[in-house]
């Protein structure tokens, strides 16, 4: 009875872990971004800085607070007592004083702060850029690898039932020997073909599992809808209209023009740091002044005659010209990417036009009429290996074209920085 228990527990457990080791996720591309914008860590965390950012206008808004001083007699040694504040043996006075900023520091500091808010911005919108770049290529590298290892899988059955066909007509005195190695030959190359891609399909996943914050022991099954591959055309996207789309959208491009706002605003502020600010206080004295019971009005101002902020001001024009360059700079990049991913997609979109779509399921119903063949006698085995050969790279070569095309899309949306491409 005991025994009997203990197996009924063993079986039930090891049920239990079967379906947590199953535990499977149908995912499209739509449901992947909602993911993604939702749960990635570095999308989190640069949204913190641009909070971070906002905090600094709130500080730049801020006005000095008014200092307040208060000295009094610690010990007289004539009464021999401490802190006396009265009229006949005490002495104290005390001060006031506020910072009144001049040349307008404080409202040149809310402008820079604003351009700081931007910049945090622009660099979220880029990082998203990229990021969703990534997630969309990724994706779509894994679903069509998933095809090519689902076609290894068809074929592996398929040669292990030949296989088997095989050894009982060897048994039988049918077929040679040398032609039973062959087979088993292909099956070995076949597994390990796809072990290979089964690993690389396991690193795809994990960098989609990373930017969409799914659990590491969940299966992806990435799904693809055929109209998605169907309901776009490179050509209806003429190439200027491209490059206006990315020099008005590049989040990158707009990160170093208010780079150079930035730096312009921080010389405002360095040149207004130059004028000294003035110190207004307001103090009284109980009988340490003429006459007694004195009240005072104050002002302190420095004298710029060393000190003019010269080194600061330097600097923000010196970041100002390099701003300047690096626009440049980054639109003579942004050109030629624009170029060089539309030539590449309507390379790309050529070449996939230009093959007869119904080739692949022509090939696969050849593959079958073959293999009748083959186990009929009337193809040899060295006939039957090259067609095996040809089908596999055929539909491997067909799922990495696909890739490139929906990748080509996705690089036109990344280097226009929009979604023309949904």
């Amino acid at each position: 009875m005991k025994r009997q228990l203990i197996l009924s527990g063993l079986l039930i457990l090891g049920f239990s872990v079967t379906g947590m080791a199953q535990d499977s996720l149908k995912l499209s591309l739509r449901e992947a971004e909602q993911l993604f914008i939702k749960g990635n860590y570095e999308l989190i965390a640069q949204n913190y800085q641009t909070e971070e950012a906002k905090a600094e206008i709130i500080t730049a808004k801020l006005f000095d607070n008014p200092e307040l001083s208060y000295e009094n007699l610690f010990y007289n040694h004539e009464t021999k007592k401490f802190f006396q504040t009265s009229m006949a043996y005490g002495q104290y006075n005390a001060q006031i004083s506020q910072l009144i900023k001049l040349a307008g520091k404080r409202n040149k500091n809310i402008q820079l702060a604003n351009t700081g808010v931007k910049l945090a911005e622009y660099a979220y919108f880029d990082l998203m850029r990229t990021l969703r770049y990534n997630l969309r290529s990724d994706f779509y590298k894994a679903y069509y690898a998933q095809q090519s290892a689902a076609i290894y899988q068809q074929q592996i059955i398929s040669l292990e039932q030949l296989l088997q066909a095989s050894e009982q007509q060897l048994k039988l005195g049918n077929i040679a020997l040398k032609d039973i190695i062959r087979i088993k030959s292909l099956v070995y190359n076949l597994k390990a073909e796809h072990t290979g891609l089964l690993n690389d399909i396991e690193d795809m996943e994990t960098s989609l599992k990373l930017m969409t914050n799914i659990k590491p022991d969940v299966a992806l099954q990435l799904s693809v809808p055929a109209e998605d591959e169907q309901n776009f055309s490179f050509e209806k996207q003429p190439y200027l209209q491209l490059l206006e789309s990315a020099k008005a959208n590049r989040a990158d491009l707009q990160l170093a023009k208010t780079t150079v706002s930035n730096a312009e605003n921080n010389l405002r502020v360095q040149k207004a740091n130059a004028i000294p600010d003035v110190e207004l206080s307001l103090s009284y004295d109980l009988k340490g002044n003429y006459p007694e019971k004195y009240t005072g009005l104050g002002i302190k101002i420095p004298l710029p005659l060393f000190n003019r902020n010269q080194g600061e001001i330097k600097k923000a024009k010196i970041a100002i010209a390099a701003g300047n360059i690096g626009i440049q700079q980054k639109e003579n990049a942004l050109e030629n990417e624009v170029y060089n991913s539309y030539k590449s997609a309507i390379r790309t979109e050529g070449l996939y036009q230009s093959l007869d779509h119904n080739f692949s399921t022509d090939f696969t119903k050849l593959i079958h009429e073959v293999t009748k063949n083959y186990r009929s006698r009337n193809i040899s085995l060295i006939e039957f290996l090259d067609f095996y050969d040809s089908y596999k790279e055929n539909t491997l070569q067909l799922n990495r074209l696909k890739y490139e095309r929906m990748n080509a899309k996705e690089e036109i949306n990344y280097v226009t920085g929009s979604n023309i491409f949904k």
